[in-house]
C-alpha cells in the first residue's frame, strides 16, 4: 500500500479528540505509532524484551478534586451568609472531576452483572384459588378498625397462601429443614472470622455505639406527638387493638405494635424512653439492608462504606432518637429496593415476592411511604425500556403484577378501613397537598420552589424543623456532602456513556423518594422535613459510598498506594464521625433541650407529691399558650392516660375538692409577658394559705411555679 492510501486510511488528530469528546458514542480512536521501517532480506527480526508495565498514574486529580469538593462543603456550614463562595468552589471541583473521568482516574465500581432469565409463568393453582375467597372474607372481617383473631388468622393464611401459590423452588437447593437437621448433624462447628468479617464487626460496633449512645438524655424530653402516640399504645393495652389510630390525624400500626413489644421485651412500659428504644431499633435494622443493598448493586466495599456513612450520620440518627414512626419510612424502602433491584437483575420471581412484602409492610408504617408504589413503577418502565424486548416487556409487567398483588394482600387491612374512612385515612397526606388549606401562592410558583428547597437539603439547609433536624444546616456532614455530590456526576457520566438503567433508578430514586416532603403545598415552611424525606437517605448513602470506592480504585493495587489510599480513607471517616458526633450530642441536643418543654421536671414533681401524699388527684399543671404539653408529665409520673390541664378560668372549682393541692404555672423571669401572673393572682385569691416555690429548671427559661396548698387542720 503506498504511502498516500494509507494515511488515508488512518485517523487524524481530530478524529481522535473527537473520540475523547464524544466517548458516549462507544468509538475508541487511538493514533497508531509510525510504522517501523521495511529490513531487506530475510533475516530474522529479534523478539522485543519485555519491559514491566507502567504503574497507574497517580490520581492526582481525583485527590485535587476532592480535596475542593471538601472545602466547598465547609463553606455552607452555619453560619452560612452567603452560597456563592461554596458554589464556586464545588464547580471548579466538579470541573476537576470531569477532566479526572475522562482520564479513566476516577470511575465508580462496575455494576453487579445481570443474570436476567425469563418468568416461568406456573403458579400453584389450588393454593391461589383458596387464597382468593380468604382474602375477601378477612377484607370483610376487618370492619370496625379492630384486629381479633379470627380476621387476623384469615388474613394470614391468606396471605401465606398466596405466596406460596407464587413462590418458586429450587430443585437443586435443599429445604430450610433438611439444611438445619444438617447443621444439627454436624460433629464440629468450626467459626472462621476473616479479616473482612473483622472489619464489618468493627464498623457494627461504632454505628451501635452512635446509635444508642446517651439514649436516655438525646432527645431530653417528648413532645405532643408522642403523647398522641402513648395515647394510641394505651389503647392497644387496654382492649382496642386498632388497624388505624384515628387520634391525631391518623397513624397507622405496624410503629404501634412494635413499641408494645419492645416495651414488653425491655421491661421499661409505657415511656418515652420505649418509644426511643423502639424507633432506634428500627433504624439499626435499616442499615444491613443498606450493606446489602450497596453490594448488590456495586460490591461489599460499597456496601460497607454505606453501612457505615449512614450509620453515624446526624440525619438518620436523629430520625431514628425521635421516638416517633419517622424510622418505617427508610426501614421498608431499603429492602424493598434490595429485593427490586435483585429481581430485575436476576429474573427470580421470588425477589419480586420479598419486594412486595416490604411494599406491603411499609404501606402499613409511616404515610410518606405511600409514594413507594410510584418507585416501583419508574424501576419497571425503565428496565423495560432500555433492556428493550418483547420477553423483557412482558416479565416486567408480571413482576409489577406480583409485587402489587403481594404489596396488596398485605395492605388489606388497612384497605378496609380506607373504604369505610377515607377522609380520615387520607386526611394527613391530602392536607399537605393543600387540601382545606390556602396554598400561599401559585400551585406551580410553590412546587418548583420545593423541589429547589428539597434538594438544596443535603448540601445546604435542612429546613427549620428544630424537632427533628438541628435547623438550617445541611442534611449531610461535610465529607457525606462532598461524596454525594461527586457519586452524582460520576453517576450521570457514566450513565451517558454506559446507558445502563440502573445509574439512571438511582439518580431518579432521590427525588422520588423526596416527594412527600415536596409536596407539601399547602404548608411549604415544612419543606424540607428530614422525616417526610427520610426514605431517601437510602440511595443518598449508596450514592455516596459509590464515589468514595471509585476513590480508593483511583490509587491502584500498588502496595504503597493501597496504604496510602487507606489512610486517606481512614482520614474522611474519622472526620465524619467526629463532625457527625457533635452535631447529634452537642449542636442538636442542645437546641432541641431549648425548644422542648421540661415535663420530665414536672412529671418528677408530681411523682414526688405522689408518694408523699398517696394521690395524685388533687394535682394540676395550668395551661398557657406555646408551653408544655400537659398531658405529658403524666407520662413520667407514670400516669400516661391522664390530662393534668386545669384552665386559669377553671380555677376556682378546685376549692370544693378536698386534700393538699399542688398547682404548677408557667414562670418567667425575664419576660413578664410569657410569666402566667393572672394564675398566680386567682391562685392566691382562692387559697392564701398557700406557698409559692419557683422550679429552676436546668434549661435557661424553662422554669415553673409551684403553688403548694396544705390539706385545712381539723378542730
Amino acid at each position: 500500500m503506498s504511502d498516500e492510501n494509507r494515511n488515508l486510511d488512518e485517523p487524524s488528530v481530530l478524529d481522535y479528540v473527537k473520540s475523547k469528546l464524544f466517548f458516549w458514542r462507544g468509538q475508541s480512536v487511538e493514533i497508531p505509532t509510525q510504522l517501523a521501517e521495511e529490513k531487506a532480506g530475510p533475516e530474522p527480526q529479534p523478539q522485543p524484551v519485555e519491559e514491566p508495565s507502567p504503574s497507574q498514574p497517580f490520581p492526582w486529580i481525583s485527590l485535587i478534586a476532592l480535596g475542593i469538593a471538601l472545602f466547598a462543603q465547609r463553606l455552607f456550614e452555619p453560619p452560612v451568609s452567603s452560597a456563592i463562595p461554596g458554589i464556586t468552589f464545588y464547580i471548579a471541583a466538579l470541573g476537576l472531576l470531569l477532566i479526572a473521568v475522562l482520564r479513566g482516574e476516577w470511575t465508580l465500581a462496575p455494576l453487579v452483572e445481570s443474570t436476567a432469565n425469563s418468568d416461568p409463568m406456573t403458579f400453584r393453582r389450588s393454593a391461589f384459588l383458596i387464597s382468593l375467597p380468604l382474602a375477601i372474607i378477612s377484607f370483610f372481617l376487618f370492619s370496625g378498625n379492630l384486629f381479633n383473631l379470627f380476621n387476623l388468622t384469615t388474613w394470614l393464611v391468606a396471605t401465606g397462601l398466596f405466596v406460596w401459590s407464587l413462590w418458586i423452588l429450587d430443585p437443586n437447593k435443599p429445604s430450610l429443614r433438611q439444611r438445619t437437621r444438617n447443621f444439627l448433624a454436624r460433629k464440629n462447628w468450626q467459626i472462621n472470622l476473616s479479616r473482612w468479617a473483622l472489619l464489618l464487626i468493627a464498623a457494627a460496633i461504632v454505628v451501635f455505639f452512635f446509635r444508642v449512645y446517651h439514649i436516655q438524655q438525646t432527645p431530653s424530653e417528648p413532645f405532643s406527638d408522642h403523647a398522641e402516640k402513648i395515647l394510641d399504645i394505651y389503647d392497644i393495652l387496654h382492649g382496642q387493638p386498632h388497624i388505624f389510630f384515628p387520634r391525631n390525624t391518623g397513624r397507622e400500626a405496624i410503629g404501634m405494635y412494635w413499641i408494645v413489644l419492645i416495651g414488653w421485651i425491655f421491661n421499661t412500659g409505657l415511656s418515652f424512653l420505649t418509644t426511643k428504644i423502639a424507633t432506634i431499633s428500627m433504624g439499626l435494622v435499616t442499615l444491613p439492608y443498606i450493606y446489602l443493598l450497596g453490594k448488590e448493586i456495586a460490591n461489599k466495599r460499597v456496601g460497607l462504606l454505606a453501612f457505615f456513612l449512614a450509620g453515624i450520620a446526624y440525619w438518620p440518627n436523629v430520625i431514628s432518637r425521635i421516638g416517633l414512626r419517622f424510622p418505617l419510612y427508610p426501614l421498608f424502602v431499603a429492602p424493598m429496593m434490595l429485593y427490586l433491584i435483585r429481581g430485575l437483575r436476576t429474573g427470580d420471581r421470588n425477589q419480586f415476592i420479598l419486594a412486595g412484602i416490604f411494599l406491603g409492610l411499609g404501606l402499613n408504617g409511616y404515610t410518606p411511604y405511600r409514594i413507594v408504589p410510584f418507585l416501583v413503577i419508574a424501576a419497571m418502565i425503565l428496565f423495560a425500556l432500555h433492556i428493550r424486548s418483547k420477553t423483557s416487556t412482558r416479565d416486567a409487567l408480571v413482576w409489577l403484577a406480583v409485587v402489587g398483588l403481594v404489596s396488596f394482600f398485605i395492605f388489606l387491612p388497612l384497605m378496609r378501613y380506607a373504604t369505610e374512612n377515607p377522609g380520615t385515612f387520607s386526611y394527613r397526606a391530602f392536607s399537605r397537598l393543600g387540601e382545606g388549606q390556602a396554598i400561599p401562592g401559585p400551585v406551580l410558583s410553590v412546587f418548583f420552589s420545593n423541589v429547589w428547597n428539597a434538594f438544596k437539603m443535603f448540601n445546604w439547609d435542612n429546613g427549620n424543623i428544630w424537632v427533628n433536624s438541628l435547623p438550617h444546616r445541611p442534611a449531610l456532614d461535610i465529607v457525606s456532602g462532598a461524596l454525594f455530590l461527586i457519586g452524582i456526576v460520576l453517576l450521570v457520566a457514566r450513565y451517558i456513556q454506559k446507558r445502563n438503567w440502573l445509574d439512571l433508578f438511582l439518580l431518579l430514586s432521590i427525588p422520588i423518594l423526596l416527594l412527600p416532603s415536596i409536596l407539601s403545598l399547602g404548608f411549604p415552611d415544612e419543606n424540607p422535613a428530614l422525616n417526610r424525606a427520610s426514605g431517601a437517605f437510602v440511595p443518598v448513602f449508596i450514592v455516596a459510598a459509590m464515589a468514595l470506592d471509585g476513590f480508593i480504585s483511583a490509587f491502584g493495587s500498588e502496595k504503597r498506594r493501597v496504604v496510602l489510599a487507606s489512610l486517606v480513607t481512614g482520614f474522611l471517616l474519622i472526620w465524619s464521625s467526629s463532625q457527625n458526633f457533635d452535631i447529634v450530642f452537642h449542636q442538636f441536643d442542645a437546641n432541641y433541650r431549648l425548644g422542648a418543654w421540661n415535663s420530665s421536671e414536672m412529671g418528677a414533681v408530681i411523682r414526688e407529691f405522689g408518694l408523699v401524699y398517696g394521690e395524685t388527684n388533687t394535682v394540676w399543671i395550668v395551661p398557657f399558650p406555646y408551653w408544655v404539653d400537659t398531658r405529658l408529665p403524666g407520662v413520667w409520673a407514670g400516669i400516661p392516660n391522664r390530662d393534668f390541664a386545669m384552665p386559669s378560668d377553671q380555677l376556682a372549682g378546685t376549692a370544693q375538692i378536698a386534700g393538699p393541692k399542688l398547682f404548677i404555672v408557667k414562670a418567667s423571669l425575664s419576660n413578664p409577658e410569657a410569666n402566667d401572673q393572672k394564675s398566680l393572682d386567682t391562685l392566691k385569691q382562692l387559697y392564701p394559705q398557700g406557698t409559692l416555690s419557683l422550679h429552676k429548671s436546668s434549661v435557661p427559661d424553662h422554669d415553673f411555679w409551684i403553688y403548694f396548698v396544705p390539706a385545712p387542720t381539723t378542730p
